[in-house]
């Protein structure tokens, strides 16, 4: 991803793709508090595997001309890679303390679990990521950024990246930090994942004109609406992480908790496809659906923070507030541009 004409198209799209980079892991994983201050160096990794997956995807959809929903299938496909073959946390047994590991738990898989991690990933990993980084950079929003040099070298660097978080949460945090016996994922269950991430990836490719354009019967309200509905889909979706960490086995049935969970991530997306569509849809509309989207993410982050270390606990109290300071930077400079159309 070096700043090379061969590497990275034309002007601008260098920092554009370093940014998106950062900030796909830093929304995701340190403003949600899932990486802690005490343990920030991770953000490395993440921005290996995270930032340039997210670039990747991108660039992909970007060169297909595709909209919102390839952008969100292939979203998909990198939370199954990283739950499925990566890190494999939803489908080797839960390490986590309070947790019911049979709840949820069938075919070697933690369905719950996976479904929460499906939402929050392709979300907050990509979907996100990528909005604010176009706003940041509004001439480069429709353009690919890198070149197939660049394409490949961020392929290898995500490559890296992956089997990095591979060895320290499998050879490492599982073994040394939870104390757990070592566990093998069976191989029909990684070559399914493998299958899955190539549907989603096929399925983006060829919805790609699906989501794109603008739609004049559709109808999009006011973008302080548009927030309003964001915090009422989003709050609800961490309601799955409570049949996660439990006590006891709930009497509901996990099979009905996610059939909920999975019309209600439908609803959602459905909902806000729509509404993007509508050609009252601009960037102020983008702007308040990402800002609306990190703050869920970065409010349920603050859940179970008991337990944390007080530089911690303070250090994402911090970055929360920097990065709503910086959303609102964003908007000034938005407004004083003018909103513009989002594509």
């Amino acid at each position: 991803m070096a700043a090379s004409g061969t590497v990275v198209q034309k002007r601008g799209g260098a920092g554009a793709a370093w940014t998106l980079v950062f900030l796909a892991p830093f929304i995701a994983e340190v403003l949600s508090g899932a990486t802690k201050l005490s343990v920030i160096f991770a953000i490395v990794p993440e921005m290996m595997c995270w930032g340039c997956g997210a670039l990747l995807i991108r660039e992909l959809v970007r060169r297909w001309r595709g909209g919102w929903l390839s952008l969100l299938l292939m979203g998909l496909g990198l939370s199954i890679a990283e739950e499925f073959i990566i890190q494999q946390t939803s489908v080797a047994p839960l390490p986590f303390a309070g947790t019911l590991t049979a709840y949820g738990r069938a075919w070697g898989v933690n369905w719950i679990y996976f479904l929460f991690m499906l939402g929050f990933e392709s979300v907050f990993v990509v979907l996100v990521p990528v909005a604010v980084t176009e706003l940041i950079f509004p001439e480069r929003g429709e353009q690919p950024w890198l070149r197939t040099r660049g394409m490949a070298i961020a392929g290898i660097v995500f490559l890296l990246g992956s089997w990095m978080a591979w060895y320290a949460w499998i050879k490492r945090a599982r073994l040394i930090v939870f104390h757990l016996p070592a566990y093998y994922v069976p191989w029909p269950t990684i070559l399914a994942g493998f299958a899955a991430i190539a549907a989603l990836v096929l399925f983006a490719y060829l919805l790609r004109g699906a989501g794109t354009g603008v739609a004049p019967s559709r109808y999009a309200p006011p973008a302080w609406a548009v927030a309003l509905v964001v915090l009422a889909l989003g709050f609800p979706w961490y309601g799955l992480m409570a049949f996660v960490f439990i006590s006891r086995e709930p009497r509901v049935s996990f099979e009905l908790v996610l059939a909920a969970g999975v019309a209600w991530g439908i609803l959602a997306a459905l909902l806000l496809g729509w509404w993007a569509q509508s050609p009252q849809w601009d960037n102020l509309h983008r702007w308040t659906a990402s800002f609306a989207a990190t703050l869920v993410c970065m409010a349920a982050g603050f859940l179970g923070s008991s337990t944390w270390l007080k530089i911690d606990l303070i250090g994402k109290a911090m970055l929360n507030v920097i990065a709503v300071v910086g959303f609102l930077m964003l908007l000034r400079r938005g407004l004083e541009r003018g909103h513009g159309s989002a594509g």
